[in-house]
């Protein structure tokens, strides 16, 4: 592939990535997303929705199952307040351990995966009080954070935004943020950011964060098929969801809820609470 059809591609899915923010600010309340928008009718009548409720008792054990493996090098990315979420992007390179040259991305792979997965962004989910704010929930316990790393599947789609819409497209690995005097030092370089974007609109670099330094020590999970927690609600996503937290300090917390929605002249209401509920598990198990 020449480098100039790269850099198309590179172009076309910024463009795509920008109108889906553009569409996604200032959402009304999750209800009524499948009405307001005929491409979003899957938020309402889809059959494989997202976040869930966990309930262990109804939980499938799958020998087959194996480890979940995420590339440990580290990546430089943005990190910005879209007005609706917090989210870090991976650069289109990632950088080496010593901070020069360009290395492979961040890949996934093992777990439920057949394919491997390249990682593409970070969301971070989060209440304006303690008792909630994660999306997914367990027995209906809800913890007042929960971050969510996306990659899409590299081997057979060209980029996220296309494997958005297709078959196996895209994982999502859920760590849930329990309250703690020590916060995770990979989530304290994205918090370290959050000044730097307290309005909608803000972005700030992000260097050599570790993704897979982000995930708590356990090898245990459980994993379900689902759907992005945002429209067009995808029924494209693998979710991986880690059954231990990792910890976020009191003032990790009062730092996420003084971001705003909206710019510095009009910052409107306050970003937390941008969690969806949980959606009916049906036939799944």
């Amino acid at each position: 592939m020449s480098q100039q059809l790269q850099q198309q591609q590179q172009q076309q899915q910024q463009q795509q990535q920008q109108q889906q923010q553009q569409q996604r600010h200032n959402l009304p309340s999750p209800a009524f997303w499948g009405l307001i928008n005929p491409e979003w009718s899957l938020c309402n009548k889809g059959r494989r929705q997202s976040p869930v409720n966990l309930e262990p008792q109804r939980l499938l054990f799958d020998p087959n199952l194996r480890t979940l493996h995420i590339d440990k090098h580290r990546i430089s990315g943005t990190i910005a307040n879209t007005g609706h979420s917090v989210i870090f992007t991976a650069d289109n390179e990632t950088i080496s351990a010593y901070g020069t040259g360009p290395q492979v991305p961040v890949n996934l792979t093992g777990g439920p995966l057949s394919y491997r997965y390249r990682f593409h962004e970070i969301h971070i989910h989060y209440g304006l009080h303690d008792q909630f704010g994660s999306e997914h929930s367990v027995e209906s316990y809800t913890f007042p954070a929960e971050i969510q790393i996306f990659g899409y599947n590299s081997q057979l789609y060209a980029n996220f935004s296309d494997a958005l819409y297709r078959a196996q497209g895209i994982v999502g690995v859920a760590v849930l943020l329990q309250l703690g005097d020590l916060s995770n030092p990979e989530l304290r370089m994205l918090t370290d950011q959050l000044e730097r974007i307290r309005y909608g609109g803000d972005e700030a670099p992000v260097r050599r964060i570790s993704v897979r330094d982000l995930l708590p020590d356990t090898e245990h999970y459980m994993t379900y098929e689902g759907s992005t927690t945002a429209p067009a609600c995808h029924e494209t996503v693998t979710w991986i969801v880690m059954n231990k937290p990792i910890y976020i300090t009191k003032q990790q917390l009062h730092a996420l809820r003084r971001l705003m929605q909206g710019g510095p002249d009009h910052p409107k209401a306050p970003l937390g609470n941008n969690f969806r509920p949980p959606q009916p598990l049906l036939h799944r198990q």
